[in-house]
């Protein structure tokens, strides 16, 4: 255990200590102690080449110790040299004997600089983040080159200017991150982008306010971002967990709490193969926005009071939303959010055992509250093969649902009733435009001008009207 005051490391926060923790790297036995109370500014990056340095562990002695980052960069680069994938066979023997699971451990980083960061991680295998506080730098975790099993837990990476966890240009498989909380990073919570990733957890973590409200750069509220942002333009994403989060925020103009964005609408997605599970999401944009995404389960969570949608996908396929509550926050009446689901250009589609209740005012009555322009609580547009089933959707406004040009659409075992005292849903469902293959059976249907409005193309059967 190399003690780096040995080294000649001062741990007062004045003298910069980067040479002497160099040092310590270099000549040391692996493990870098600092000091109980020590904060030891470092004013370069302290740069770990693991094939040459060996295993490595830093620990700052149970969370009482301090870097402060001084200079741009990250406070620490973890530098590996594995290529290949996670199969036993693709690991050179250097990869056991010098470089798996180097370790930071109960330490706080604090950065002193505009362009300061807090961790890098390149090419690393097994690399583990525990107990670290990283805050005021730009980027807490940034993880680049081909990455292997990371595992981020018990962590808090808290104001700063760019994202908490950012996966960018990442070759990457078996990524866990739980049990953290990760809040007021202005450019999102976990941000992947560029990279190709397979087998990713997170869960059990608050994420929460990731955009520029709290950081107040002028020009930037409008700056896309998100709790947790998947951006597959290029690369892809595929076989992920999203489970037992918080992730809740602030409101801003584009702002979501899990964004996905897929390759396109007219190629392979390229993300999917995602499940989002009992999870608290709340209070953005769009609270769950997915866009040319396929394959996403979405069940057991509770998802309130989104400025625009409580749930919004576009040009999506394959995706399951069941036995959740789409709701708002009564305990702020009368100041409220509404709620509602939006589907676009999308198909083979399941939505079943859901809770759509709007508030009671039918519009949002909060101050300056994000612009919100919607048909109904539930909306199709030119979507085919959907299906709605069991589900209570409640005092809508000013419909039920509302469907448009659509085709193979069946709604069955659903209650769609206005209960205010003074009812706003004009129509439980209104469908217009052409379409084929429509069916509405077995429903509670009710409404202050009529229970349906729809073409003659869309067949009936077994509906209880009345209001």
């Amino acid at each position: 255990m190399a003690d780096v005051r040995s080294f000649g490391a001062a741990g007062d926060g004045m003298q910069d200590d980067t040479d002497a923790l160099l040092h310590a790297v270099r000549d040391g036995d692996g493990i870098l102690e600092l000091a109980p109370q020590g904060v030891y500014r470092i004013s370069r990056p302290l740069v770990i080449p693991l094939e040459k340095s060996g295993r490595f562990a830093l620990r700052g002695a149970g969370g009482t110790a301090k870097l402060i980052m001084a200079g741009p960069g990250p406070a620490i680069h973890l530098v590996g040299t594995h290529a290949k994938t996670a199969d036993p066979a693709d690991f050179q023997p250097i990869v056991w004997s010098q470089e798996r699971m180097p370790t930071i451990a109960d330490v706080e980083i604090e950065g002193a600089h505009p362009e300061a960061d807090g961790v890098r991680i390149e090419a690393v295998m097994q690399a583990t983040l525990s107990g670290v506080l990283i805050r005021k730098v730009r980027t807490a975790v940034h993880v680049t080159g081909r990455a292997r099993n990371l595992l981020i837990g018990q962590c808090h990476f808290y104001n700063n200017t760019g994202v908490g966890v950012h996966f960018d240009r990442v070759n990457l498989h078996q990524a866990i991150i739980t049990g953290s909380h990760i809040s007021y990073c202005r450019l999102g919570g976990v941000r992947i982008e560029d990279s190709e990733v397979r087998n990713l957890q997170i869960t059990g973590n608050d994420i929460e306010y990731n955009n520029n409200k709290a950081h107040k750069v002028p020009g930037a509220d409008a700056e896309p971002t998100a709790e947790i942002f998947i951006d597959c333009r290029a690369g892809s994403i595929r076989e992920g967990t999203i489970a037992s989060n918080t992730l809740q925020a602030t409101y801003s103009p584009g702002g979501s709490n899990i964004r996905m964005i897929g390759a396109g609408p007219d190629k392979n997605h390229k993300v999917g193969l995602f499940t989002i599970s009992g999870n608290l999401i709340g209070s953005q944009e769009n609270n769950i926005h997915l866009t040319s995404v396929r394959g996403v389960a979405i069940s057991g969570n509770v998802i309130y009071s989104g400025h625009s949608r409580n749930l919004l996908l576009e040009h999506c396929r394959n995706v399951v939303v069941g036995s959740n509550v789409f709701d708002h926050n009564p305990d702020y009446e009368p100041n409220e959010l509404c709620t509602g689901i939006r589907l676009v250009d999308s198909a083979d589609c399941s939505l079943s055992g859901l809770v759509i209740q709007d508030c009671q005012a039918g519009r949002h009555t909060v101050k300056d509250a994000g612009p919100q322009e919607r048909q109904a609580l539930l909306e199709l547009e030119r979507c085919r093969r959907i299906s709605v089933t069991g589900s209570q959707i409640l005092e809508g406004a000013p419909v039920g649902i509302a469907l448009n040009e659509c085709a193979d659409v069946v709604i069955q075992g659903c209650t769609i009733l206005d209960g205010r005292a003074m009812p706003l849903m004009q129509h439980a469902i209104r469908w217009t435009g052409e379409g084929s293959g429509n069916l509405i059976s077995q429903c509670r249907l009710g409404g202050t001008t009529s229970a349906i409005d729809a073409p003659k193309h869309v067949r009936r059967w077994h509906i209880l009207e009345g209001a």
